[in-house]
C-alpha cells in the first residue's frame, strides 16, 4: 500500500542529526532536569549550529536553555554582529539572551586577552542566571589544532590532552563533530552564520595551522589527520586522569606540612621513576602555589633528589625549594621589602 505523501516525514539531515546527538549526549551526562544552560553564541557556524541543536534538545530533557553573546569590541561593527546573534538566539526560542560588552586590555597578546575577558563574561553570566553549565562550540577540528599547537610548542601532556569535554561548568559537546558538519547543519536549517574575519587572518598562529599546516599534513600523510589528533588527545586524557588520581593518593603519603609550605620525602621521590618524580614536583607547585613549572625548573628541583651535592635552594616563580635532611621543603617566597 503506498504511503500517503501528506504524512511522510522528510529525512533529517545527517549533519543536523550529528550535532543534535552530540548535544543530547552531553546534556544527558551532566545537566539535570529542571536546570538551565547557556550557549556561548558568536554567530559563527559552530556556535550557531550548537545553539540550534541545544534549543531543540534541551526542552526534551526538561532543561531550560539561553544564550550569552560576548562583544569584544575589537572590530568595526562588532555591536551589530552581537545584536544579530542575539536576534538569531531569540528566533530559536532561547531564553534568556544576554549580550555582554567586554574590554580587552591586550595583556598576554590579543588572543589571550580576548579569551580572558570572554571567560570572565561567561562566569558572570552563569552567576547572574543561575545556569548550571555553559556550552561551547569547539569542534573536532579545533581540538586537532590545539593538540598540534601544543606539540609544536613542546608544552607537554597538558597541552596534548587538548580541550576537555567537561571542565567545571563548561561543556564542549562538539569535540567529536567536524567543522564541516556545523556548516552543513546551518545550511540545512536555513541559518545564516557570521564569518569572523579573524578566522582567516594569517597573522594568527591558529589560522596558519588551520589553513596551511593541517592541509599539508592531510596531503602528505593521507586523510584522517584531524581525527587522529583528536583520538590522541582523548587517549592521553584518559591516561593522565588515571595517573593524576594515583599521584594524588601517593602525595598524601609522602608529603607533610612545613613552615610556609609543604615538605616531600626525598627517599620516596628517589625511589620512583623520573616521570612520576617530575609529575609530583609539578603537582605540588600547582596545588600549593598556583604555579606551572617549566621543564628546566622541574629538572633543577629534581636534581636536589638525584644529584645532591650540597647545593643551595632553588628559586622558581612563586616559591623556593630547599633540601633539608631527608626532605624537600617547598616554601612560599617572601615578598621583597624595598
Amino acid at each position: 500500500m503506498p504511503t500517503n505523501s501528506k504524512f511522510r516525514r522528510e529525512p533529517l539531515d545527517k549533519a543536523v542529526a550529528d550535532v543534535r546527538l552530540a548535544v543530547r549526549q552531553s546534556l544527558a551526562g551532566t545537566v539535570r532536569e529542571g536546570e538551565a544552560v547557556l550557549v556561548a553564541l558568536s554567530g559563527g557556524p559552530d556556535s550557531l549550529a550548537l545553539a540550534a541543536a541545544t534549543a531543540f534538545e534541551a526542552p526534551k530533557q526538561g532543561i531550560r536553555a539561553g544564550a550569552v553573546i560576548v562583544d569584544h569590541g575589537l572590530q568595526d561593527g562588532s555591536a551589530d554582529v552581537a545584536a544579530r546573534a542575539a536576534d538569531q538566539a531569540r528566533a530559536l526560542a532561547l531564553e534568556p539572551v544576554m549580550v555582554i560588552r567586554v574590554g580587552v586590555d591586550g595583556r598576554g597578546g590579543p588572543e589571550a586577552a580576548a579569551r580572558t575577558a570572554r571567560y570572565a563574561a561567561f562566569d558572570a553570566a552563569l552567576t547572574d542566571t543561575g545556569a548550571s553549565a555553559l556550552l561551547l562550540g569547539h569542534t573536532l577540528d579545533d581540538q586537532a589544532e590545539t593538540v598540534l599547537l601544543g606539540l609544536a610548542r613542546g608544552s607537554g601532556s597538558g597541552s596534548l590532552m587538548g580541550m576537555a569535554p567537561v571542565s567545571g561548568h563548561y561543556l564542549r559537546p562538539l569535540l567529536g563533530v567536524r567543522r564541516a558538519a556545523t556548516h552543513a547543519a546551518c545550511a540545512a536549517e536555513g541559518l545564516e552564520p557570521w564569518t569572523d574575519p579573524h578566522n582567516s587572518d594569517p597573522s594568527y598562529t591558529r589560522v596558519r595551522v588551520r589553513e596551511t599546516v593541517l592541509p599539508v599534513l592531510e596531503k602528505e600523510l593521507g586523510p584522517g589527520i584531524a581525527e587522529a589528533l583528536a583520538r590522541t588527545a582523548e587517549q592521553l586524557r584518559e591516561d593522565t586522569e588515571a595517573f593524576d588520581a594515583m599521584i594524588d593518593e601517593f602525595i598524601e603519603e609522602i608529603c607533610e606540612p612545613a613552615e610556609a609550605g609543604i615538605a616531600v620525602s626525598v627517599s620516596a621521590l628517589a625511589a620512583n621513576p623520573p616521570a612520576l618524580r617530575h609529575r609530583i614536583i609539578r603537582t605540588v607547585a600547582a596545588s600549593e602555589f598556583g604555579q606551572s613549572l617549566s621543564r628546566n625548573h622541574t629538572l633543577a628541583i629534581a636534581a636536589l633528589v638525584t644529584d645532591w651535592k650540597g647545593q643551595g635552594a632553588i628559586d622558581v616563580p612563586g616559591f623556593t625549594v630547599t633540601r633539608i635532611g631527608g626532605r624537600l621543603e617547598f616554601s612560599a617566597r617572601q615578598p621583597t621589602v624595598g
